[in-house]
C-alpha cells in the first residue's frame, strides 16, 4: 500500500516541478517580448542626410519607438506604418510631436512627451530618416 502512494507522490512532485519550470520560461518570453520591435523593417542604404538623422533618432525616439522606427512592445508604435505616411502625417506632425508632444490617438501607449532639447533641424534629419526607411518599406 505504500509503494503506490509514494510513486503517486512522486510523480505528483515531478509533475509541479515541471509546471513551475514551464510557467518560468514564459514569463521569461513574456519578458523578452516586452521591448520587441512590432513591425520587420527593410533598411536601405542610407544617404547622409538620413544617416545623420538615424544617429539623432537613436540617441532620442528608438528607446520608444524601436531600432529603425520599427516600434516597441509596451513603449511606442511603429513610425515605418501607414498610419505615419505622408498624406496621413505630413511632415509637420513630426516636428509638432517632437516640440510639443502628442496625445495617444492612434495607438494604445499613451502620451507622447515632447523631446527635451531636440532642434528643429536636428528633428528635419529624423524625418529624412524615417521617411527613407518608409520608402524601402512601400509607404508613400
Amino acid at each position: 500500500m505504500k509503494k503506490p502512494v509514494l510513486i503517486a507522490a512522486g510523480v505528483a512532485v515531478v509533475a509541479l516541478a515541471g509546471t513551475l519550470l514551464l510557467k518560468k520560461d514564459d514569463e521569461a518570453s513574456v519578458a523578452a517580448a516586452a521591448g520587441s520591435a512590432l513591425v520587420a523593417v527593410k533598411v536601405p542604404a542610407l544617404g547622409d542626410e538620413a544617416l545623420k538623422g538615424e544617429a539623432l533618432f537613436n540617441d532620442n525616439c528608438a528607446s520608444c519607438h524601436g531600432k529603425n522606427a520599427a516600434g516597441r512592445d509596451g513603449n511606442g508604435p511603429p513610425l515605418v506604418h501607414k498610419i505615419y505616411e505622408p498624406n496621413h502625417h505630413a511632415d509637420g506632425s513630426f516636428y509638432l510631436a517632437a516640440m510639443r508632444g502628442v496625445r495617444a490617438h492612434h495607438w494604445p501607449f499613451g502620451d507622447m512627451p515632447p523631446v527635451e532639447g531636440i532642434r528643429e533641424d536636428q528633428v528635419a534629419s529624423i524625418v529624412t530618416y524615417v521617411r527613407t526607411l518608409q520608402r524601402e518599406n512601400g509607404i508613400f
